[in-house]
């Protein structure tokens, strides 16, 4: 299936569709990342900042916040909340499709369903997984800085100057390159098991089921590898 997506994508893409998809998957996600990656950097603060200041580390609280989320913490909470979120949408889309024989319908018409259905899922995943991780990285600082100002006492002026000295570019790139592949796990998953869903109703929960809990254990095994090669 994979295979036969990549040969797809050479080929006439919808357009059209892809920004339909962008526009469904991306934009539903915004609140529910916003909101994990705001308080993943309030708790991340707490955490680290009483420690910090203790042994008089104040000073690299910003960077050590950013650095977490940039590298580790919001790509990945990024890729488990779209599994749970555009993952299932993307299969119970697709099986149901398949239960009702729409896909059967289009293979009589001529019309590849890999191309009609998964490549357009799948590209729009690439683009908007990547976004929705910068906008979940961004909120996920602003959550740490207005904890550590407001909560631990650290000027802004700090936390922010730490991570100016400290993290890199190169933080906030790589992560974005490991959202490019979570997102297309997550879209190449979700319509494969939406192809293969049993018949019938429960077919439905069941293929959705299995999407999640695949594409969460993937991300994390995919984490784990492309860590170890960009950092």
């Amino acid at each position: 299936l994979y295979g036969e997506t990549m040969r797809q994508v050479t080929r006439r893409l919808r357009v059209r569709s892809i920004v339909y998809q962008m526009a469904h998957l991306g934009a539903d996600s915004l609140l529910i990342v916003g909101l994990t990656l705001l308080f993943t950097g309030i708790v991340l603060t707490l955490q680290i900042a009483h420690e910090f200041i203790r042994y008089g580390a104040q000073s690299t609280i910003g960077a050590v916040i950013a650095i977490g989320i940039g590298r580790e913490l919001g790509p990945v909470l990024v890729g488990v909340v779209c599994a749970g979120r555009v993952g299932a949408a993307i299969t119970a889309e697709v099986s149901t499709m398949k239960v009702t024989e729409q896909i059967d319908a289009l293979r009589v018409m001529a019309v590849s369903p890999v191309n009609y259905l998964i490549v357009p899922r799948m590209l729009a995943c690439m683009v908007v997984v990547p976004i929705l991780t910068v906008f979940g990285d961004v909120i996920g600082v602003l959550g740490g800085y207005f904890t550590a100002v407001y909560y631990s006492g650290i000027s802004g002026y700090t936390f922010l100057h730490s991570i100016t000295q400290y993290a890199l570019l190169y933080d906030m790139t790589g992560g974005l390159i490991k959202a490019i592949f979570f997102g297309n796990v997550i879209a190449v998953l979700g319509c494969y098991y939406g192809l293969h869903a049993p018949s019938g109703a429960e077919g439905v929960g069941t293929a959705t089921m299995q999407t999640v809990v695949t594409s969460i254990i993937v991300i994390f095994i995919l984490n784990a590898v492309l860590t170890f090669f960009l950092f």
